[in-house]
């Protein structure tokens, strides 16, 4: 314990109370319980508060402040006490208890109190220091904890959400925001609070735990507040800053992650796909897209989200990270949000983009290998065979056509395929490479399929293998040339004036050899002939006759399908 050089003159004297060795010069002090940590001790000049049972020496009470349930309030060493008072309570320390016993030179002399205090008393007190504070006292700040990022601190017209315990110089407790399960709700240095909070709060940073003392001029002063703050009392605040903005603020965008190279950035317009981690300014977790296991998606820019979300998507690469801060007049508000988001609160959101894209949006195609020859390109009707990978835009794979023996095989124009990959595979060379963009609208749409979540972007890699010229749509078989004329009569190799579906099939092989005619590409031949016999054979009997017998055109004229 170390005590002011100003006590120095004091002379604690170590007698026994009870003895009568004779006449006190001084005041007795027993320091009978002193905290074990002591910041401040009363010096001249200080004002102090304190409680005090007043005995005279047969041990009869002339007065206690106990009685009138207020402290004793008052300047030491300026003449306002009786002289015992002021020596004996130089040096106290708030809590520390003092038995001080006062001869009458230094208490009420030979006059005393008519009624309560004989002259020439010896009077005993004993004292509790419930309060000490001096005109000159500013706020006294203490930070007990601080995160080790603070990228802002709270200025002057700021917007801040803070708890507290509020509690008298002596612990003595009166008031606490965790006892309403809210915050306090204020703006700083706009007179809303009492001057030593607005003090006591610039400077904060979100998260961050501050002591602060309050002399009672930068308080409640003299008039105290209600029952649960005394006239002069000094306040101690325990203040923990949940988060601050200002209503200038817009949002704030950090850490940001951005992949390379970044070809193309979110617009007003596009729809995006994104997860989230959504936690207030002082960490406390509120929601994420990781939790429901789907991503979020919506339209940016067009008011389906709130501001502050639609504004800090702006600019986005497929597969960036990024920190969005939002204040809550781009976010909830006043109101908040549920339970989970209180009135006024900064939100962050820490967001991955998994994909984008526009409505308008065709696909996208990157050539990553061509021949150097390429006389002949894929188009409509093309019966081709190919390899592809099928991903996400994040990387996740989904098919792909090399884990099996035989590459995939369509016929363009199908409709066998998506869109965007029938687009994507249009006007190929065989050996090309080739990366897709395909956009939901051109793949799965908003319902997906397996493994493709709704609204995917999906990336293709194809190779081209082989391609055979298509024939048209509609069509098994087709000749080359002109149509032979007389056709049953060749047809009928047996000449007995019918055609079984063995003489049908060895004469269209025959064709083929010969290079006169051919089979739509990609489908089994065996299954073609047959299909093709049944529509001759109107009255199925087995075997086609020269009545039966009529080609494409003629039954396009008559209206008649294969």
């Amino acid at each position: 314990m170390i005590f002011s050089s100003l006590l120095v003159w004091i002379q604690v004297l170590i007698l026994c109370v009870s003895c009568d060795s004779g006449p006190l010069e001084d005041v007795v002090i027993d320091r009978y319980d002193v905290p074990k940590i002591c910041p401040r001790e009363v010096q001249m000049g200080d004002f102090v508060r304190y409680h005090y049972n007043g005995t005279l020496k047969d041990g009869l009470k002339f007065d206690a402040s106990y009685d009138r349930g207020l402290a004793v309030a008052g300047y030491v060493g300026i003449g306002r006490l009786i002289t015992g008072l002021d020596r004996g309570i130089l040096g106290m320390c708030v809590n520390e208890r003092r038995k001080l016993i006062v001869p009458p030179h230094l208490g009420y002399g030979s006059i005393g109190v008519p009624g309560m205090i004989p002259a020439d008393a010896t009077l005993y007190f004993d004292i509790i220091l419930v309060d000490v504070w001096n005109k000159k006292d500013e706020v006294h700040i203490t930070t007990l904890e601080k995160p080790s990022n603070c990228n802002r601190t709270v200025q002057d017209s700021d917007f801040v959400r803070y708890h507290y315990n509020g509690t008298l110089l002596d612990g003595t407790y009166f008031d606490s925001s965790y006892s309403r399960s809210s915050t306090y709700d204020t703006y700083v240095g706009s007179g809303w609070l009492i001057k030593g909070m607005d003090q006591g709060l610039v400077g904060m940073c979100a998260g961050e735990l501050r002591k602060v003392i309050v002399p009672p001029f930068l308080a409640y002063a003299e008039k105290g507040y209600g029952t649960v703050i005394p006239p002069h009392a000094s306040l101690v605040f325990h203040v923990l800053l949940i988060d601050l903005h200002n209503p200038k603020d817009g949002i704030t965008v950090q850490n940001q992650i951005i992949p390379q190279p970044c070809k193309r950035k979110a617009v007003t317009g596009d729809f995006v796909r994104y997860h989230y981690n959504g936690t207030l300014m002082d960490g406390t977790f509120f929601d994420s897209s990781y939790s429901r296991n789907t991503t979020y998606n919506t339209y940016i820019g067009m008011g389906y989200i709130i501001a502050g979300m639609d504004s800090g998507l702006q600019g986005v690469c497929v597969g960036e990270w990024r920190r969005i801060i939002i204040p809550p007049h781009l976010g909830y508000g006043e109101n908040g949000a549920g339970k989970s988001i209180p009135g006024s609160a900064v939100l962050i959101f820490d967001v991955h983009v998994l994909d984008f894209h526009n409505p308008k949006d065709s696909v996208e195609i990157e050539v990553t290998y061509k021949p150097e020859v390429c006389n002949v390109t894929s188009k409509k009707g093309d019966f081709i065979q190919y390899h592809y990978n099928c991903s996400l835009m994040d990387g996740t794979q989904i098919f792909s056509s090399y884990d099996f023996e035989a590459p995939q095989q369509i016929n363009l124009g199908a409709n066998k395929v998506i869109d965007g990959l029938e687009l994507g595979l249009t006007g190929m060379c065989v050996g090309e490479k080739r990366s897709l963009i395909v956009p939901p609208h051109l793949g799965h749409g908003e319902s997906g399929a397996r493994g493709i979540p709704p609204s995917a972007v999906m990336r293709f890699d194809v190779e081209l293998f082989h391609r055979e010229e298509g024939i048209p749509e509609g069509y098994l078989f087709i000749w080359l040339g002109d149509t032979p004329e007389n056709l049953f009569e060749i047809m009928d190799l047996d000449k007995n004036g019918e055609v079984p579906l063995e003489e049908f099939s060895t004469f269209l092989q025959a064709q083929v050899k010969e290079g006169k005619g051919r089979f739509l590409p990609g489908v089994d031949r065996e299954k073609s002939i047959s299909d093709m016999f049944e529509h001759q054979d109107r009255n199925t009997d087995g075997k086609i006759t020269p009545d039966e017998l009529k080609l494409k055109s003629e039954e396009e004229r008559v209206h008649e399908e294969l």
